[in-house]
């Protein structure tokens, strides 16, 4: 399972199909949030369908730790531990934030799940069984792009944060309309939530010098870029020239 020729195929199937997904987001957007569509079939509630998505990124990651025989090394500990808090956050706290009585479609967890197992493969994969020895020392701790990567990564956290913490008061108890979000990195972007996750990777890619990392980064942009381009049409559909001179980009400022 995690000898490297089967690893690598694995790792460039998945770049493959990033390409794949980044195309076809183009026409096709993801039924969930602001644009649930339920054409995509049955549905769970929003919380409940966050939980379940999310969740097994942080129970594949915690067991791919536990069993390996580096589990008590220092850097890859510090690695997944990184990892382990984006994922606790985001499957036991974020989703009791939310607010409203959204639903998810069930075929949008069911390809999320898979997504997340996978991409828990590339990266616990790599650190902790595929990697060599070697390669994270205790003193990769202090390596410039140890502390390079995790400056970047606590900052996308802190940016995703704050990004959701203002979709989440947007509204008043009860109310169903759209507004535009205001304050964070919103001055630049249509969705700051998806740049500070964006972010986040990019950190992680850096620190872990990885691979598996760089294709989790790849696979992040290709996942949200589309979904912000569509975000943001849609604020212009709704919002017209109010929304088109704030002169947001969609996920990456002053770029993309």
């Amino acid at each position: 399972m995690f000898q490297q020729d089967f690893y690598y195929g694995v790792v460039c199937t998945m770049l493959v199909l990033a390409v794949v997904t980044f195309c076809a987001l183009q026409r096709i957007s993801a039924g969930y949030g602001m644009m649930y569509n339920s054409k995509w079939g049955p549905t769970l509630n929003n919380r409940l369908g966050w939980v379940l998505m999310e969740a097994p990124s942080f129970i594949c990651m915690l067991l791919l730790w536990i069993l390996s025989p580096r589990a008590a090394d220092p850097a890859p500990a510090v690695m997944a531990s990184l990892f382990l808090l984006h994922y606790f956050q985001r499957s036991f706290i974020f989703p009791l934030l939310i607010r409203g009585k959204s639903r998810m479609p069930l075929a949008i967890i069911l390809m999320g799940i898979l997504f997340n197992v996978v991409n828990c493969y590339m990266i616990g994969g790599w650190i902790f069984y595929v990697a060599l020895a070697s390669m994270y020392p205790a003193s990769w701790l202090c390596s410039p792009l140890f502390i390079l990567g995790t400056l970047f990564f606590f900052a996308g956290m802190a940016i995703n944060l704050r990004a959701d913490y203002i979709i989440r008061h947007l509204r008043k108890p009860g109310d169903t309309r759209h507004y535009i979000p205001r304050g964070g990195m919103y001055r630049y972007v249509t969705s700051a939530n998806y740049f500070g996750e964006l972010t986040e990777w990019a950190g992680f890619a850096i620190l872990t010098w990885s691979l598996g990392g760089l294709a989790f980064l790849i696979w992040t942009f290709a996942n949200l870029a589309p979904r912000a381009k569509t975000l943001h049409k849609r604020y212009i559909s709704e919002f017209g020239n109010e929304y088109k001179s704030l002169k947001r980009r969609y996920i990456i400022p002053f770029i993309y």
